[in-house]
């Protein structure tokens, strides 16, 4: 059972969200006026400094500050703003695993949408798709007629999964493994981060046509040679066979319970005997009552992207592998709000 919280801390949390979406947006205009990475080179600047490189006008560059300096992320000392260590960490850098490319596809594709949250929760659908053009009744299906969404999305879909990818190295079993079916693989992150890591490992990347042109695009030419694209529709097309570890990675999410147990179903029909299927995402807690990264990921999936689908808890994915057959289920709970669970086929 969830423990009350004081009245103070609540009060806290009701600041932080009714002021959220200003602050937000004051971060990413800091990412897009590349404010973070300038202090990071500088080493700290003041706001005549900031002005010149950022183009704003003294008044402007004050009152963003003053945002920024609200959020944490930038310190004042003196007269001039640093970077505090945690803005070093996630923001001061255009790597491929920085939040940059998270919280710009966050404003680009995600908060827009919540706007319409309480009419596309009253109909029972993830209306707020109508604002993206083109055939589909998904995100992902709507993303392959604009490119430019498809690579800031695909951009940050690919960073979030490098944020938590240690997790899943550390904890994923695949020594006994010689090729693994990655379900649900977009852009190939996932496969390629396990074929570096599994020099003998091979991998089928199963997906859809958008995603796979993608991956085809992105993965690094090292482990080409060991992997194999297979694009398809998930819930119509067949499964291929030759693989003996099924991983669904960041995809069950975004179906409904039922889909779920009819992909698990499929997957462990192409296995053979001792082959493994592992479960890797974000998983709510298993009462539901907390955990803010899943809690935005669900809303997202039931407003914007599928309409369906939800931050699973593992006790329900892990009944999911026994109802298919999978013995031997365990799980282990990981960083930012992860979980892998594992079954086997006997």
């Amino acid at each position: 059972m969830q423990e009350s919280l004081d009245s103070t801390e609540v009060h806290r949390r009701f600041q932080l969200i009714a002021n959220g979406p200003a602050l937000f947006n004051a971060v990413v205009s800091g990412i897009e006026l590349d404010i973070f990475d300038f202090l990071e080179e500088r080493g700290g600047a003041d706001a005549a400094a900031l002005g010149e490189f950022t183009g704003l006008e003294p008044h402007k560059v004050r009152v963003l500050m003053l945002a920024l300096t609200t959020s944490g992320l930038i310190e004042k000392r003196g007269v001039d703003y640093v970077n505090h260590p945690v803005a070093t960490e996630l923001l001061a850098t255009t790597g491929p695993e920085s939040w940059q490319h998270i919280l710009l596809s966050w404003k680009t594709i995600y908060y827009p949408a919540f706007a319409r949250m309480t009419s596309a929760l009253r109909a029972g659908t993830n209306e707020a798709l109508d604002a993206l053009e083109g055939p589909g009744d998904t995100l992902y299906a709507r993303l392959g007629n604009d490119p430019e969404k498809a690579r800031i999305f695909y951009t940050a879909m690919s960073a979030f999964s490098l944020q938590t990818m240690p997790g899943l190295l550390e904890h994923i079993d695949v020594k006994s493994s010689r090729h693994l079916l990655d379900v649900g693989g977009g852009d190939g992150t996932t496969a390629a981060a396990l074929l570096k890591a599994n020099p003998g490992l091979k991998a089928t990347l199963l997906d859809l046509a958008s995603s796979v042109a993608l991956a085809e695009q992105r993965v690094p030419a090292e482990v080409t040679d060991r992997l194999t694209l297979h694009p398809a529709d998930l819930l119509t097309d067949p499964f291929p066979g030759g693989t003996d570890h099924a991983l669904f990675s960041h995809v069950l999410d975004t179906f409904t319970a039922e889909q779920c147990v009819m992909l698990l179903a499929k997957a462990y029909e192409v296995l053979p005997s001792g082959g493994k299927i592992s479960i890797y995402g974000f998983a709510a807690a298993d009462d539901e009552t907390g955990g803010p990264l899943s809690a935005r990921l669900s809303l997202y999936l039931n407003i914007l992207a599928t309409g369906r689908g939800m931050a699973w808890p593992v006790a329900e994915a892990a009944a999911w592998l026994k109802s298919v057959g999978c013995v031997d289920v365990r799980s282990v709970e990981l960083p930012f709000e992860h979980a892998l669970v594992t079954g086997t086929k006997p």
